[in-house]
């Protein structure tokens, strides 16, 4: 058992431990693009993330009048994500510091996404974080990506650890929301500033509202740490 008890910690990934984001705005642009809708804005993006790619394509569908399947348009997308994820994607620096030092205390890590095992594969080998984090979830393997809480509850249970004993660590709403579904603690670094004020995010235990610009480890492993005595 680790110095923090029986704590687990499960990770989001996209927007949490990296920033894939603008690959995944870049990639669904070219998808969009190839199936007759041009312009696609970072603006229209924000509205997906933290939501699964499949969740994504599926509203597209609607939204747009696309003729494609949506297995058609998930592997067009992913295509255009593995690319791009391959060419390039950053860790932030206190987030890979965090993993690094719940690591070195023995807490039981995982991550948990809404990207397909392919992408967060890819991204954590490329990175290094593959290292620390070997129990991975994709929403693909369960039945309801986030807001459900399926993805966390399965990353528990790979992990053995009881729900009441993990803190989810998330930058989006729907990720909180799932983190608060499957009875877990959240900090909650939102990347999308404008979304700090989600009702989803009242919820976590601990909210840095400045994003990944406030987080640092210290601070967290501080907050976990209180956590952990609280009777």
């Amino acid at each position: 058992m680790s110095a923090l008890g029986t704590l687990s910690v499960v990770f989001d990934l996209d927007g949490t431990l990296v920033d894939s984001e603008p690959n995944y705005f870049e990639a669904g642009r070219r998808t969009l693009a190839e199936h007759g809708v041009p312009d696609f804005s970072w603006a229209e993006h924000e509205r997906y993330v933290g939501i699964s790619t499949r969740e994504t394509v599926t509203d597209w569908r609607s939204r747009y009048g696309l003729s494609a399947s949506v297995d058609e348009l998930v592997a067009v997308k992913n295509r255009h994500y593995l690319e791009l994820a391959r060419t390039k994607t950053d860790v932030f620096p206190q987030m890979r510091t965090f993993v690094e030092r719940l690591a070195g205390e023995g807490v039981p890590l995982a991550v948990a996404s809404g990207s397909s095992a392919e992408a967060i594969d890819a991204i954590l080998s490329g990175t290094g974080l593959d290292a620390y984090l070997r129990t991975v979830v994709s929403a693909d393997e369960v039945p309801h990506g986030k807001p459900a809480p399926d993805v966390f509850l399965e990353a528990a249970r790979r992990l053995g650890a009881r729900p009441a004993d993990c803190v989810v660590v998330e930058d989006a709403a729907p990720g909180a929301a799932a983190a608060h579904a499957a009875g877990m603690r959240c900090i909650a670094v939102p990347y999308v500033a404008a979304q700090a004020d989600a009702p989803e995010f009242a919820t976590a235990g601990l909210l840095l509202r400045g994003g990944q610009a406030e987080f640092t480890a210290r601070a967290a492993l501080d907050w976990l740490a209180a956590s952990d005595r609280r009777p």
